[in-house]
């Protein structure tokens, strides 16, 4: 489905499809249009209204591309992921391709998915007529700075997350994590995977590169990149905070492993030399009696026993086994 506004005689509204007399040189019109969920029949308008290159459609109609900037002749092509809200599931962070054409006068959006930055963004356009009336650059810009923004509420919650499992790991030794954590250094590893060629892309759109790109609006770009590089340098220190994490929780069970592995071994030597009584005085071979007759021996050998244990127990925690 193909939405277009135009702004034209100093007003912005909402046209049924692209006019090709928009795209003529020197033409006064200003137009968005944004391509959502796209089909062979917007595949055509994209060509042959449009006339974007063939690579770049096609690359635009492809569900997945990770983050890039191209330069064509009459237009930038820039491939951005936004965040969808609340989404890190198996797969990590789930991430929405969005795909822009920004020409002299017109920006084109394409994505698969609804986007938040889009809809509210087009929402502003459509009230609001200076908007547009900007420059398509401006409406691309105001477009990347929400998609930047709405990956801060993830961030955060990561951070949440984060402070929530080194709390269960050292304060409840018992606890089993491993999943949690497991999941957490795979999310951050995605949320890096798209942050830093986005950051790389933005720099250029910051530098000045490209002729589509006012002066006066790189300095815009400079902050959307500024809080790309912030996000992807958070993301960096939560990873090395989930492997410290990670290790910690390894060591903590070793720890306690080696503690129960320790209470084993001391009850096991104390029954050696229990066990060494009751075999010898369970032999049928005569031996020498205990003091009191033959139903005294019983309770000689079980207070020999209780004596044994007791020197035993005492001694281990001399030593500090215990």
């Amino acid at each position: 489905m193909v939405r277009v506004l135009v702004h034209r005689d100093g007003r912005t509204v909402e046209a049924p499809a692209i006019d090709p007399a928009w795209l003529r040189p020197g033409a006064p019109e200003t137009f968005w249009a944004d391509v959502g969920a796209p089909t062979d029949a917007d595949r055509a308008v994209l060509l042959d209204v449009v006339g974007l290159h063939e690579l770049a459609v096609e690359d635009a109609l492809s569900e997945i591309h990770f983050p890039k900037i191209e330069a064509y002749d009459t237009f930038l092509y820039l491939i951005l992921h936004g965040i969808a809200a609340g989404r890190a599931g198996d797969e990590g962070f789930v991430t929405l391709d969005v795909d822009f054409f920004l020409g002299r006068n017109f920006l084109v959006t394409v994505h698969h998915d609804p986007s938040r930055s889009i809809e509210q963004e087009w929402s502003i356009c459509a009230l609001h007529r200076p908007v547009l009336a900007d420059g398509p650059a401006v409406v691309l810009h105001r477009v990347v700075d929400r998609l930047v923004d709405h990956y801060r509420p993830e961030v955060d919650g990561v951070e949440d997350r984060l402070d929530v499992l080194e709390r269960r790991v050292f304060e409840d030794p018992r606890a089993n994590p491993l999943r949690e954590i497991l999941g957490l250094k795979r999310d951050l590893a995605s949320l890096r995977r798209v942050v830093l060629p986005q950051r790389d892309a933005l720099a250029r759109l910051a530098r000045r590169e490209f002729p589509q790109i006012p002066d006066t609006l790189a300095y815009g770009f400079r902050d959307v990149y500024d809080n790309l590089v912030r996000l992807a340098d958070e993301a960096t220190l939560f990873q090395d905070r989930v492997t410290t994490l990670l290790e910690a929780y390894l060591s903590v069970q070793s720890n306690r492993l080696n503690q129960v592995m320790k209470v084993l071994t001391v009850i096991a030597t104390i029954f050696m030399p229990l066990t060494v009584l009751t075999g010898i005085y369970g032999m049928n071979v005569p031996l020498p009696a205990f003091p009191g007759g033959d139903g005294a021996q019983f309770w000689w050998l079980g207070g020999l026993m209780l004596a044994v244990s007791a020197v035993m127990l005492w001694g281990f925690r001399r030593m500090d086994w215990l």
